[in-house]
């Protein structure tokens, strides 16, 4: 029997508690992040691992601006049916405070542009260059839209070299419609099969989901099966949070037992490295899920 969608968000288990830290790395991150003027995912969606993440000198950069052509019920980043033009600098100022971060792994993200020709592949190409230019030997993690189901988009981002390539598919088929603002779940799953073959094993297939929005375990189960066909090897499994009282209503808290069975389930299907818990977010220590991945 499904859960029903619970209007108001239940208190927090005590299995979900945020460490809140502070001290010069993480004024520094924010520093740099402010003079160079760029966007991260970790503020823009209101990432509960922010204060962490930015007192290890990690974030994950977010380009092509801070408002997405699309509207979904889950997401914190502001919607805008016409965005301001990419800025032509961006991946340049990415790349030299990655660098003054000491970085030699980069998650680089960005919103949704179904307004741009290529939907800012171009910008995700420039930006994987200069990210190798401006630091020698360093890892590439790209976290991209569908950009519509265009091959010709993703040829742009794969041939640019990544080590990573993610795409998530964020909840189950049956709740894709309502809850992802103009996605389609065949299409994402098309889009990591797409990637899969053009990156021609040089580039880890990598993608995530959510719990807690209205899904069954079975579905969730289902839709780790249906990742694993498409080539993907590096697997996120968290739990959603709302951001707002004006996004999706939570419909349950999973506890970390199933997340630990999640986990072992998609490890038996062949996944290289899953990272399955109820604080686990797509690029939340995204270079230790690619480490213990490629050591395999």
């Amino acid at each position: 029997m499904k859960n029903p969608i619970q209007k108001v968000r239940p208190k927090l288990p005590p299995w979900i508690r945020v460490k809140v830290s502070a001290g010069s790395s993480r004024e520094e991150v924010e520093s740099l992040i402010g003079r160079y003027k760029l966007n991260t995912v970790c503020r823009s969606a209101r990432c509960p691992n922010l204060c962490e993440c930015w007192h290890k000198r990690t974030a994950t950069f977010m380009i092509l601006g801070s408002e997405c052509t699309r509207n979904c019920t889950f997401c914190a980043v502001n919607h805008s049916e016409k965005p301001a033009p990419p800025k032509r600098d961006e991946p340049a100022k990415l790349a030299k405070a990655a660098r003054k971060m000491n970085l030699g792994y980069v998650v680089v993200t960005s919103v949704t542009r179904d307004d741009l020709p290529d939907g800012g592949a171009s910008q995700f190409a420039d930006t994987i260059r200069r990210l190798r230019k401006e630091i020698p030997g360093v890892k590439v993690e790209v976290l991209t839209p569908d950009f519509r189901g265009n091959t010709a988009s993703l040829e742009k981002v794969i041939d640019a070299g990544p080590d990573v390539f993610n795409h998530n598919l964020e909840t189950v088929e049956r709740l894709t419609k309502e809850i992802r603002s103009g996605a389609n779940f065949s299409r994402s799953l098309k889009v990591l099969e797409k990637a899969y073959t053009l990156g021609k094993g040089r580039v880890a297939i990598k993608s995530g989901i959510m719990a807690g929005l209205g899904e069954t375990d079975s579905e969730i189960e289902e839709t780790i099966r249906e990742i694993r066909r498409t080539g993907a090897e590096m697997l996120t499994v968290g739990q959603y949070l709302p951001p707002s009282v004006k996004h999706r209503p939570l419909n349950r808290y999973v506890t970390p037992a199933t997340f630990e069975k999640w986990r072992r389930f998609a490890e038996k299907l062949g996944f290289k490295n899953v990272a399955s818990g109820p604080l686990v977010r797509s690029s939340y220590h995204a270079e230790n899920l690619f480490r213990k991945g490629t050591a395999r």
